[in-house]
């Protein structure tokens, strides 16, 4: 689970404005440190197969969102996976 500081600096990573949560770049953001978190907990949880349902969830979720980021701006997409440390 997310810890409240560890969204926090997801968040602050990517924002656009000051009160910026909802953005595509900052719900890829949040969504890669989920998963993260996640594939940690299944290196150790080999056979938390409900733990590998969702991680396969965040990740389409987030592909979905790369996708649409892509096609409205380019410019963003390519900031947002640099920053992420994500690859095409």
């Amino acid at each position: 689970m997310i810890t409240k500081d560890n969204k926090d600096k997801a968040i602050k990573r990517l924002q656009r404005s000051k009160g910026d949560v909802g953005s595509p770049e900052v719900q890829i953001s949040v969504l890669t440190d989920r998963i993260k978190e996640v594939t940690e907990h299944l290196k150790a949880n080999k056979h938390d197969f409900m733990a590998r349902r969702g991680l396969m969830q965040m990740v389409g979720r987030r592909k979905r969102l790369l996708k649409y980021l892509e096609k409205t701006d380019f410019e963003g997409y390519k900031n947002t996976l640099e920053k992420l440390g994500l690859r095409k």
